[in-house]
């Protein structure tokens, strides 16, 4: 977590779970939260098991221009990054861990801003699974809100379980989740690869080979 939004959310849910792996529904007070409200959501379980917004703030519907209420979560994401959001969801209602995720909003017109989600557990009872987010920017371009956020591509996803590791270890690395190749825009050429080859768009080509 790097965002100010994110780290203030950690800091009271922490507080409230005293040592418990996540605090009651009920003991969340949104006064005690009011300036991070606007940024603010609650993920419920929808009778197939997927995660739903139950309740989001006014900001963080302005940014992506519609009333989330009831909206599915994985939804708002790439097709090809759906069934792994909806997975790092189900880590954090069923096995309480703390989910970081980094990503871009790509908005109706392609303009691109980066963004930190933050995902914790609530314990609401094991009918009433819960979990408590936050959308946090680092800086508000001026066409947020007028040009609505369409689309999500995650860049990294950091999964923390609270009782064996200090969610501060900011050395600690995300996992990057690559881009999708051959024909994603941001795929370097040259990325990664240093071995004797050659690079032809995402295969490597070998010298040499069988002889004849």
């Amino acid at each position: 977590m790097r965002l100010q939004g994110s780290i203030e959310l950690f800091q009271y849910w922490n507080r409230l779970r005293d040592g418990r792996p996540a605090p009651l529904r009920t003991e969340i007070e949104p006064a005690d939260i009011k300036n991070l409200l606007a940024d603010t959501f609650i993920l419920e379980l929808d009778t197939r098991g997927g995660p739903v917004f139950r309740l989001a703030g006014t900001r963080l519907c302005a940014t992506y221009g519609r009333e989330l209420k009831g909206y599915s979560f994985a939804s708002m994401w790439t097709p090809r990054d759906q069934k792994i959001v909806a997975r790092l969801s189900n880590n954090a209602f069923h096995d309480k861990n703390v989910v970081s995720m980094s990503f871009r909003g790509v908005s109706e017109t392609g303009r691109e801003h980066p963004f930190e989600l933050l995902l914790l557990p609530i314990d609401g009872g094991r009918d009433s699974l819960r979990a408590l987010g936050i959308v946090s920017a680092k800086e508000r371009p001026f066409w947020m809100g007028a040009d609505p956020i369409r689309e999500n591509v995650l860049q990294s996803v950091r999964v923390i379980d609270p009782e064996i590791e200090p969610i501060f270890l900011k050395n600690r690395p995300a996992i990057e989740v690559p881009s999708l190749a051959p024909g994603d825009r941001h795929f370097k050429p040259l990325d990664v690869f240093s071995g004797p080859g050659r690079r032809i768009r995402h295969l490597v080509v070998l010298d040499g080979g069988r002889g004849e």
